[in-house]
Formats: C-alpha cells, structure tokens, sequence
C-alpha cells in the first residue's frame, strides 16, 4: 500500500499530512500511524494528520478538517502547531486564502495569515479559552496545574531544568489522575512576559515545540498572576507568541511545508 505524504513542521513539531481520500475506506490507522510515523523505517515526524475536504460544521463553513493521530497510534483532539501545518497544506493546495478555519477534535479553529515567503507560513490561531480544572495540583511532590486547551494539559512549575524532566514527563503523562493520559509541559518563568517551557506530549514523548503545550503553560502561568500579556515562550525551537484577546488565547508561530512523496506500507 503506498501512502502518499507531505512533511511539514511548525517550530521543529513536525507531521506528515495526507488526503483522507488518498486512502483506502477501511485500514488500521493506528498501525499505519506508527509505520508512517517511525523516523528509522518510516517517514518520521511526531504525529500525521488526515485532511478531509471542506465541509459544513454547525457554525462555519471549513476549509477543511483534520484528523490527528500520534506518532504511537493514539489518537489527539488537536495539536497546534499541527493545525498551522495544516493550514500551510490547505494553502499550497488552492483550498484556502489568507483566512483559514479548519475542524479539528476540539472544534472549529481560524487561523489568519501573517507572512508567506515560499514554502515558509506564519500564523496568529485563535486557540479558544483555557479551561482551568485545578489551579494549584501536587503531582509527584511537584507544583502544577492541570488545565485543558482543547487537549489535556498538566503545566508543571520549576526553577530549572537541570533534572530529568523526560522522565517525570513520561511518568506524568500515565498518572492515575489522568485516566485518558496527559500533555506535560516544564514552565521556567523569565519575566512578566516571558516562559522557557519544555514539552513531553501525550503519544510522541519529548517535542521541540508544541502549540497547545505553549498554550497551557502561559495560560496555567497567566491564571496565576506570573505573566501578563503578551507572553513570549521560549521553545528549544524557537520563541511562540501568544496574546489575550477577551478570556480567548491567540497564538502566532511559523509553519513550513519540506518534502512530499510516498510511503510504501507493508500492512
């Protein structure tokens, strides 16, 4: 079975993106997603994201919707730094403009254009409203806050990062307080404007960025009065920015489209 592909990253958070209609009606996703996914005998990327064409949704039309699955078969409602990728994909492919609303697992989503040079995209995506669950949690003896950006959130507060927060991510992210598991993100606080985060994600483990990761951890830092808007995060990838418009989170981050081609599958 070959599977055609398009790569692309958003601050080194990379995907591959394919026409749900490219593929067959029935296969096993999870499998292929692993297959697809592995960065030895695979395309490699964190995650790959199905693209249907435009439809309807309750209250807009889209451009397009996505289907988000993890680099270890797992699926996700939504990755932001995925959803620029997907609005770059839509873009090169006529079927969007300078405005793009695409349906994910957490619902209808816009992002606007800023800059286009080529293959290289920057966008400003409405990310919605932080729903915080528990401001201040004790998980493993650590101070956090657990929270959900349209995906689940645990925002862990640290002083440094001169311990081996991969692992207290990975464990994290399987604690029984999380039934359906849990994204991990390692929030330094700079200044009033500014957070050095690191990432352990639900179904790809360690990131170099992630947009809803950076979402959760200025949003659990803002709920606590550490930053006021705007906040810059700063990603090992690179620096994300996020304003406050009302109570919704507005996130501005490049996306880059770097190779296509096929993937030949062995079911």
């Amino acid at each position: 079975m070959n599977i055609p592909f398009t790569k692309a990253h958003g601050a080194h958070n990379d995907f591959l993106l394919t026409w749900q209609d490219q593929l067959p009606s029935t296969f096993d996703a999870p499998s292929a997603a692993v297959a697809i996914c592995d960065r030895h005998t695979g395309a490699g990327a964190d995650g790959w994201l199905l693209l249907s064409k435009p439809l309807v949704s309750k209250s807009d039309e889209a451009n397009g919707a996505i289907e988000l699955w993890n680099s270890d078969g797992s699926r996700s409602e939504i990755s932001g730094n995925g959803t620029r990728c997907a609005a770059a994909f839509l873009i090169e492919a006529g079927k969007a403009t300078e405005n793009v609303r695409i349906l994910t697992g957490a619902g209808l989503k816009h992002l606007r254009l800023l800059h286009r040079n080529g293959h290289r995209f920057s966008f400003e995506m409405n990310m919605g409203t932080a729903l915080i669950e528990e401001l201040r949690a004790t998980i493993l003896d650590h101070d956090a806050t657990i929270l959900n950006v349209g995906n689940p959130q645990c925002a862990v507060f640290v002083d440094h990062f001169d311990f081996d927060w991969r692992v207290l991510g990975a464990t994290i992210e399987r604690h029984w307080e999380f039934p359906n598991r849990t994204n991990v993100s390692f929030i330094k606080r700079i200044d009033e404007h500014t957070l050095d985060v690191r990432f352990f994600e639900r179904g790809a483990g360690e990131t170099m960025s992630s947009g809803t990761g950076s979402t959760g951890a200025a949003a659990a830092a803002f709920a606590r009065g550490l930053v006021t808007s705007p906040v810059r995060v700063l990603t090992p990838a690179g620096p994300l920015d996020l304003r406050w418009e009302n109570r919704d989170i507005f996130l501005s981050g490049p996306a880059e489209i770097v190779a296509s081609g096929e993937f030949y599958w062995d079911a």
